[in-house]
């Protein structure tokens, strides 16, 4: 009787282990330099709606219609921000992001918090028509 509890136990132990562990899904975040700018706004509309499926396994949508308006920049490109849509990436974690354009191309998204960029695997080709805009 004394073994089958023990066996019990055990099973019970290894189950709520098990139940209580979680994946790690981690995002590639690399250091960056971020330059703000100050005079000139650079700008666009999207035409159509993105979808971005991240490599954590989520997926974000950027809206049609969102204005985009440059902030900075990084070596990996000009950084957008907008106040159409919070715009957020998740892996274990969730992250403010602004999205990362160079050549009408999404390369990744700046992490304001963090400093940091994470890239894409895929570059997204976007399509937006250039206007004013002062967010």
């Amino acid at each position: 009787m004394k073994q089958a509890t023990g066996v019990m136990v055990g099973c019970l132990l290894l189950f709520l282990l098990h139940a209580c562990a979680f994946d790690v899904v981690r995002m590639k975040q690399i250091p960056t330099k971020f330059e703000s700018t100050s005079s000139s706004i650079n700008a666009f509309e999207l035409e159509k709606e993105v979808t971005v499926n991240l490599d954590t396994g989520y997926s974000r949508s950027l809206k049609k219609g969102s204005r985009w308006a440059c902030v900075g920049a990084t070596p990996e490109g000009s950084v957008y921000r907008t106040k159409d849509q919070i715009l957020t990436i998740e892996g274990s974690n969730i992250h403010e992001a602004f999205i990362v354009v160079k050549l009408k191309r999404l390369v990744g998204f700046y992490l304001p918090v963090e400093r940091t960029f994470s890239p894409l695997s895929n570059s997204i080709s976007l399509s937006f028509k250039e206007i004013q805009y002062n967010p």
